[in-house]
């Protein structure tokens, strides 16, 4: 069935996609890419250790679409507090931050990109679909880029609960948002057959 991952034997997954569904998941990840940006030890090739030993950010990022993919780690409480608990959180976060956030961004580059490279690589079949078939770890990438490409656009839709979404499915097609909605609801869809492709 298009548009829906269905398991194969032995593992993986497989997907029918049509010319259009491509270029959205392809711009998609090219946009989120270009988000996240290239890595700590990009202006230093020579030296291998650049990357594995440069800090991260110790603030959050000012975007918001970054700012839901690396979320503080210790969030001020909702509620006002102890001030000196909540400066306590924020240390403890950009600690964290500091620490870990270019591994993070590393991960999510190159499931975005193994995304593009399989998307590349497809060759257009019967009645102009192209079938992906990604073994068990490839499975594993697209889900996770699929995760970040549907926070990306929850973000710039202003979504912060699943239960902001009942109020899209009733928008006149004359919204401008209409086109970023369905492409929301379409990767949820997609993420949520991938993630029954890989249940045992």
């Amino acid at each position: 069935m298009p548009g829906t991952f269905e398991p194969l034997p032995g593992g993986g997954a497989s997907v029918a996609l049509d010319d259009v569904e491509i270029s959205i998941i392809r711009s998609l990840a090219v946009q989120l890419l270009e988000l996240i940006g290239p890595g700590p030890a990009e202006d230093t090739p020579a030296d291998p250790l650049a990357e594995l030993f440069a800090e991260g950010p110790s603030e959050p990022p000012s975007d918001p679409v970054l700012k839901r993919l690396f979320p503080d780690a210790y969030r001020d409480p909702e509620t006002p507090g102890n001030p000196q608990e909540a400066a306590e959180q924020r240390a403890h976060s950009a600690e964290f931050r500091r620490y870990t956030e270019n591994d993070l961004r590393a991960g999510k580059r190159e499931n975005a990109l193994a995304v593009i490279h399989s998307l590349n690589a497809l060759t257009p079949g019967e009645g102009g679909l192209a079938v992906l078939e990604l073994a068990p770890a490839e499975s594993q990438r697209w889900l996770g880029a699929l995760n970040d490409l549907r926070l990306a656009v929850g973000s710039r839709l202003e979504i912060t609960d699943e239960d902001d979404t009942d109020d899209f499915y009733r928008l006149p097609d004359e919204d401008p948002r209409k086109p970023m909605v369905m492409a929301y609801l379409w990767l949820g869809g997609l993420q949520e057959t991938l993630v029954s492709t890989l249940m045992p």
